[in-house]
Order: C-alpha cells, then structure tokens, then sequence
C-alpha cells in the first residue's frame, strides 16, 4: 500500500501525514476496499485549472480533479489533485477551520475514487454525509 503526499507550484507540507494514510486505510476498509496506491498532489489554482482544462475540457478553477486508476475491482489506485487556494477560501466562506476543510476535499476525492458521485442532489447529499463521516474518524484517531 502506498498513499504519496505531492506539493507542486505551492508551498504546503502536509501536517499529520502518518495520521492521514491512518485514517484513508480506515476509510476505504469501511467500504471494503484496498488501497494499492494513492497519490495527492497538493497545489495552485493555476496548476489545477490547467489539469482541468487540458485533461476535461472545463475552463473553471475547482478544488479538487481526481483520476481514477483503478483497473481491479476493490483496489484503490488514483491521483487526486487538490487546490491549497480553493480550500483556504472555501474554509472561509464556510466559516469552518482550514484544517477540517482540507480533510473534507481528501476525503472528497477518495470516496469518489471509491465510487461514490456528486452530480445530482441526491448523490451530493449523501456524499457530505460520507465526508462529515470522515472528518469525524480522523478526529477521533
């Protein structure tokens, strides 16, 4: 199992990565999932709107891009690219702390990976209850 942490074209270190690889095992067991490999790239607006408009041909910044790899049923491989600017701006917005924002788009991009969608309201719903899950398990550990 390998879960990788990236910055590129920002400065970032992740804070608890030991924690965080922790707690994304936990959440993809919970689904009966494995995780084979997982990366994170953590970066600018600018680097994820170029990702966004080369790779799915939407001119939009966006907090979060995610691929999946996956080739076998159950197994967990992606590259999940994450905005540093978007998640500190929407943290404000949401009046919610930068850190509890950032585990809610790590999650976010693993529950997609694990199948999960956000397209109509319905699938969004359960979606944030599935990452409000999530932020709770990592407080906990």
């Amino acid at each position: 199992m390998a879960i990788n942490f990236f910055a590129e074209e920002v400065s970032f270190s992740l804070k608890e990565k030991r924690k965080r690889k922790v707690w994304l095992k936990k959440l993809a067991e919970a689904e009966k999932h494995k995780i084979n490999e997982l990366n994170y790239v953590f970066c600018s607006d600018e680097y994820l709107l170029n990702i966004n408009v080369e790779y799915l041909d939407h001119d939009t910044y966006t907090d979060i891009i995610t691929f999946d790899n996956s080739e076998d049923k159950g197994i967990i491989e992606g590259d999940i690219f994450i905005s540093i600017e978007r998640v500190k701006e929407n943290s404000e917005t949401l009046k919610v702390e930068e850190e509890k924002e950032l585990s809610r788009v790590i999650s976010h991009g693993l529950f997609h990976l694990l199948g999960y969608k956000d397209k109509t309201k319905e699938e969004a719903g359960l979606m944030r209850s599935k990452e409000e899950f999530a932020i709770n398990l990592f407080q906990e550990l």
